[in-house]
């Protein structure tokens, strides 16, 4: 079966390596089914690439080619990376991609395009990665209600706290090591600002949930303001601080969708997922907690859940998966900070005494070189909304939320 790729950078060419270097293994699976890369869309030049006589620059070469069944969208960003999917599913050919912002935008009205032309609009990689994460919630949890899911979605936000945790580097340190490794873009801010992991957090609400999710209805809150001392006042309640995408079921009708730091506490299967990896877990009413971990991103890990959805579609090229979600609303995603109750780990430039008498008993952290005029501690259960009001008149310096996986 022809296949081709469009974009041709880390996850593209490794798409194209994969299907190159797997055949054996890859035509076993399609039941004899052979992938062939006839083309590759790249407006870049690629001298000496072995590769060179299928490269295009023309969209409609592949648009056009009725030997062409399954395209492997790898471009990312919205446009022209929709423009060039809608065509693809209407002229009968199925699309796999590792676009999460794209999934997380149009995936409703790309995944209804596919099911009128009976053909496959796949994304595997766009969540996790290489951690299989799509297939098994549609299909082996497809008996559980889902609770709940939090996630480590983002491998280099973990990086950083994780450098700030174990070997006690500034955020500014850790970010710049970051970016020095290759794990952090030049403008970093899509991960460190939380805008990625929103976007994942989008497309698995959709999915767990059967209603589109957008960005613009989950509240995301990034890493920017995680300082040493609050890693040390933590460490000191048996924690960590982690950026977790956390999803919950309020009713038929309601979730709470959100992204934010949260206290993982020592002991929990997210306390231990460290570096770049990402660990998903996923909380369903059979099952119990289920979690799903390895690497989140980088050109292999990726490319092998590409090619895993090339590999699916061409199976189902006479029978298309029943694959998707239905349309939300502007209040199917409620506030979290309205509804959700919750401890919250607070620092503030305050005295116990004057804590303890807005909010009674609360749980009191400590670290070297803790000023006389600075407390950190931990709160009971309540509304974010709710502790904010009470906190009123003190100087709060942060506040992030305690989790319960």
């Amino acid at each position: 079966m022809k296949v081709a790729v469009m974009g041709y950078g880390t996850v593209g060419s490794g798409v194209v390596e994969v299907i190159e270097s797997h055949k054996k293994s890859i035509t076993a699976r399609t039941g004899g089914e052979m992938l062939e890369v006839k083309h590759i869309l790249d407006l870049r030049e690629f001298p000496g690439d072995p590769h060179s006589d299928m490269f295009t620059k023309d969209f409609n070469d592949i648009l056009t080619d009725d030997e062409v069944k399954v395209v492997a969208e790898t471009m990312g960003g919205v446009n022209p990376a929709f423009d060039f999917t809608m065509k693809l599913l209407k002229a009968g050919k199925s699309v796999v991609t590792s676009n999460k912002e794209l999934v997380a935008q149009k995936g409703l009205e790309l995944l209804k395009a596919a099911k009128d032309n009976g053909v496959n609009y796949l994304f595997e990689a766009s969540v996790g990665g290489g951690i299989p994460i799509i297939r098994p919630m549609s299909q082996c949890l497809a008996a559980n209600n889902v609770e709940g899911i939090a996630g480590i979605l983002n491998g280099t936000t973990n990086f950083i706290l994780t450098k700030m945790i174990e070997d006690g580097m500034t955020f500014e340190d850790a970010l710049k090591l970051a970016q020095d490794n290759g794990y952090a873009e030049k403008d970093p801010t899509a991960d460190i600002e939380g805008f990625d992991a929103c976007r994942k957090v989008c497309i698995l609400a959709s999915l767990a949930f059967g209603k589109h999710v957008y960005p613009n209805q989950v509240n995301a809150e990034g890493i920017t303001r995680i300082t040493l001392e609050d890693v040390s006042y933590i460490s000191d309640a048996n924690g960590v601080i982690k950026l977790l995408g956390q999803i919950k079921s309020i009713d038929d009708d309601h979730i709470a969708a959100f992204v934010s730091p949260a206290v993982v506490f020592n002991g929990s299967q997210l306390a231990s997922v460290n570096g770049v990896f990402n660990a998903i877990l996923v909380r369903g009413d059979a099952v119990g907690d289920v979690c799903f971990y390895g690497q989140g991103a980088g050109k292999e890990a990726t490319a092998s859940a590409v090619v895993a959805d090339m590999v699916d579609s061409a199976i189902h090229t006479e029978r298309r998966r029943n694959f998707g979600w239905g349309d939300g609303s502007e209040s199917y995603v409620v506030d979290e900070k309205a509804v959700l109750s919750m401890p919250f780990y607070v620092r503030a430039k305050s005295s116990q005494s004057a804590v303890m008498s807005a909010l009674g008993n609360v749980k009191f952290l400590k670290r070297v070189g803790q000023p006389s005029d600075e407390v950190a501690f931990i709160t009971d259960s309540m509304t974010q909304n709710e502790l904010v009001d009470k906190l009123d008149g003190i100087d709060v310096i942060n506040i992030i939320k305690v989790t319960n996986y």
